[in-house]
């Protein structure tokens, strides 16, 4: 079997596709809840905590050149180093929401999987005993007649 056959039956199974699949709603979804985070939640939280801008918050680790402005970006755009702990807690956020929306979803997916189990048909006879067990159930009766 050469090479790029292989590789077809590789990548048209099931698993790959829905792996696919799969992938491509999460980025879109990571995208969602991004936007949740960044435009929602983040400014609220800002908000309680006095009308702060996570996304802002930072420590200067070296010498700015004059005439920097003294935010996140210009100061990164000048390669200074900064310790942006801001974005970090934002992201921790969207990790956590992110995490807890898979969470529920696997644990819905797993109560219906629960919900529903495989039902055997009314009407099926119970299989036959195995040919080995037959033949031990002889041999006992037959020592048990022999024993009287």
């Amino acid at each position: 079997m050469g090479m790029m056959q292989e590789f077809k039956e590789f990548a048209v199974k099931g698993n790959v596709i829905d792996l696919a699949v799969g992938v491509i709603i999460g980025a879109a979804f990571g995208k969602i809840v991004d936007s949740v985070v960044a435009d929602l939640i983040m400014p609220v939280v800002g908000m309680v905590f006095g009308k702060l801008d996570f996304s802002n918050l930072f420590v200067v680790l070296g010498e700015a050149p004059a005439g920097t402005a003294h935010t996140l970006d210009a100061l990164r755009k000048a390669g200074v180093p900064v310790f942006a702990y801001g974005n970090f807690v934002t992201v921790a956020v969207n990790f956590i929401i992110l995490a807890f929306i898979i969470f529920m979803m696997v644990k819905q997916i797993n109560r219906f999987k629960r919900e529903t189990p495989a039902a055997a048909p009314a009407s099926a006879e119970p299989p036959p005993t195995p040919e080995e067990v037959v033949l031990l159930r002889e041999i006992r009766d037959s020592l048990r007649g022999a024993s009287k």
